[in-house]
């Protein structure tokens, strides 16, 4: 499919800093991307859950992400993308474990980068909270006769009351689940993405196997804060193996698990997020929550920035902030002051594709604008 030719973005003289800092490009390995508005993963759960098209996009999916690259996001990063059937969040997910997907992602892609933004994929397992129903169907576990299927996990504990005991994974079955994030990084590259990020947060499998809330195991993979960080390392590895040099890596941690007296901490993120960093990631996207029903968030403004700042300063990995940044001058501040290397912007942009055109006509910065809207801008 064809696209229409880009403008040049031309920064308007003496922006403050803050605003400029918004429409600033960000290079990453080989990849630049042209400013640091970027669109967080979000599930659509709108693919076909059996059969042949199962975890296919389709027509929603394209105009979906479509209107964000035109939108001006500099970024786009997929919703997470199964590496098995069995790793989906809901039967209706996107996955990224067969030919046929790599396919109908393709002209996605392709479409983003002519728009002059940069295609990223998150790839994840949903472990113990996979199998769920469409949150506006009431979400919650369904069964084999709706698609379904009996969730694994790093111990047999459900997420919350009235869900199945998951599956204890055995050491083969992890290894094996190691490979599917491989593959799926090579399915990634196949289709067109330029960045893969890894889903290491919201209480999904790797944040699973990370936390002492839902890591009862006594075996290599539990127990001491190494034997829990090994599988998520081990999917790094296997990933950064098959993925190019050149290309930048992603990982999306949940800082915290806002649990008081179990579960996963800021001080062990940023623990991580040095080891991450030596095995060749290249930005921690850094979200919260997520692991348990009972955690009470404090949610405002911001709220999640500070961890991101954190990470960044005292380990040099670059990171991406996101939580409720829903205003120009907000977002603009947050990179100004040194908190974060990008805004991860999710709710905001369903409300706006064009959050980032707004921005840009508002902090009085320059953004690309297709050349058959130029009579408008």
């Amino acid at each position: 499919m064809s696209a229409a030719p880009l403008a040049p973005a031309t920064p308007a003289a003496g922006v403050p800093a803050a605003f400029a800092a918004l429409f600033a490009p960000l290079t990453l390995r080989s990849v630049t991307v042209a400013n640091r508005v970027w669109m967080a993963p979000m599930c659509q759960h709108v693919a076909e859950a059996s059969g042949p098209e199962a975890g296919v996009a389709h027509a929603w999916h394209f105009a979906h992400y479509a209107a964000r690259a035109v939108g001006g996001a500099g970024l786009i990063l997929q919703e997470a993308t199964a590496v098995s059937p069995e790793g989906r969040i809901s039967p209706y997910d996107l996955g990224i474990w067969n030919d046929t997907q790599v396919e109908a992602l393709r002209p996605i892609t392709s479409f983003i980068k002519a728009q002059g933004a940069v295609p990223g994929i998150q790839i994840a397992h949903a472990g113990r909270k996979a199998s769920t129903g469409r949150p506006w169907e009431g979400g919650g576990y369904v069964g084999p006769e709706a698609d379904g299927w009996l969730p694994s996990a790093p111990s047999p504990a459900p997420f919350a009351e009235g869900d199945p005991v998951p599956h204890e994974l055995t050491t083969a079955e992890i290894r094996e689940i190691t490979g599917q994030f491989a593959a799926a990084a090579r399915r990634a590259l196949a289709a067109g993405y330029e960045v893969v990020e890894i889903h290491g947060a919201h209480g999904y499998l790797i944040g699973q196997f990370l936390s002492g809330e839902s890591n009862r195991r006594t075996d290599a993979y539990g127990g001491s804060f190494g034997n829990r960080a090994r599988f998520a390392l081990e999917v790094v590895d296997a990933v950064r193996a098959v993925w190019p040099e050149e290309l930048p890596l992603f990982f999306r941690v949940s800082a915290t698990d806002w649990l008081e007296e179990s579960g996963w901490t800021p001080e062990d993120t940023v623990r991580l997020a040095g080891l991450l960093r030596v095995h060749g990631v290249d930005l921690l996207d850094v979200s919260t929550g997520g692991m348990a029903p009972k955690a009470s968030i404090p949610v405002g403004p911001g709220y999640q920035v500070p961890f991101a700042a954190e990470v960044r300063a005292r380990t040099g990995l670059p990171a991406a902030a996101v939580g409720l940044i829903t205003e120009p001058e907000q977002a603009g501040k947050i990179l100004a002051d040194g908190q974060a290397d990008a805004v991860l912007l999710g709710r905001e942009l369903l409300r706006d594709p064009y959050w980032a055109r707004r921005a840009a006509a508002e902090l009085g910065a320059g953004v690309r604008v297709p050349t058959p809207y130029h009579r408008a801008w």
